[in-house]
């Protein structure tokens, strides 16, 4: 009788065992308790993931993607099922997920149409979450990297378009964070090391809208070092380029207080910058 007790619990305990051990789809597609996933066709779970995802639940229809991926690896849907992944994932703001799916996306088809798209999702999943400039940048140079792989790789493409504007928004922010370094050092007598943030701005960002300020300040760190030919030459540069600008004026005033005008020296650092800048050439 003892015996007959517990093979009956032992057996209803080894079935509850199977189904926990199977995945049920319940819990993703509302009353459909008592099916398995793994009893459901590649395209029914496509279909239900993509009813989540319309319902707003991403997290949920990203997971039911994966699960078809896993299910039926060779199947027409687990294509579409890998980047539908990485867009559910971005949606639902888990972005390593996103780029995990969109990279693997890439790798098995580089040349599939969808290949953009997938690369402009994980250039999303770093612009999205650029911070400002006061902290660290380098989520920031992180999208930039991906946002200039998306025109490099798929120059005529819609999202290439898309990418070429965020390109000279996020150009824009970096050289907001150099200027933010820059005026620390300057406001605290740090010189040389103003400059050389300064110059990067003109440099490697010289058509964001920091350019103007960046050499009004150079003009003043120049000045505060003494190098007084350096910061008329830098003074030209920003009067050829910028001469109704605030900033060429405070610059105008600081040079005229020291009896000093506007010249560019010739064959110098920002004569080759004012080449680039305002004349188009590199040589």
């Amino acid at each position: 009788m003892f015996g007959a007790y517990v093979r009956r619990w032992l057996a209803v305990f080894v079935a509850l065992s199977l189904l926990s051990g199977c995945e049920t789809i319940g819990g993703w597609f509302g009353d459909d308790d008592d099916v398995v996933i793994e009893d459901r066709s590649a395209q029914q779970i496509f279909d239900d993931a993509e009813a989540l995802l319309a319902d707003g639940n991403p997290q949920a229809a990203a997971q039911a993607y994966d699960e078809l991926e896993r299910l039926y690896p060779f199947s027409q849907q687990a294509k579409r099922a890998i980047i539908s992944s990485a867009y559910a994932s971005y949606v639902a703001g888990n972005m390593p997920a996103a780029r995990t799916s969109a990279g693997r996306y890439l790798d098995l088809y580089p040349s599939d149409p969808e290949a953009a798209y997938a690369q402009y999702l994980i250039a999303l999943s770093y612009y999205d979450n650029i911070v400002d400039v006061e902290r660290d940048q380098a989520t920031t140079t992180s999208a930039l990297q991906e946002l200039t792989e998306v025109v490099r790789r798929y120059p005529d493409s819609d999202f290439a378009r898309d990418a070429r504007l965020k390109i000279d928004l996020t150009n824009n922010h970096l050289a907001g964070k150099e200027m933010t370094v820059g005026r620390y050092y300057l406001k605290r007598g740090h010189y040389i090391a103003a400059v050389n943030r300064f110059r990067v701005v003109i440099e490697e960002y010289q058509t964001t809208a920091h350019t103007p300020e960046a050499l009004h300040r150079l003009v003043e760190a120049y000045l505060s070092l003494g190098l007084e030919q350096e910061a008329v030459t830098v003074a030209a540069v920003l009067g050829e380029n910028f001469v109704g600008s605030d900033w060429y004026a405070a610059t105008f005033a600081l040079l005229t207080d020291r009896d000093l005008r506007p010249e560019r020296e010739p064959d110098g650092f920002f004569d080759r910058i004012y080449r680039r800048v305002i004349q188009g050439k590199w040589l």
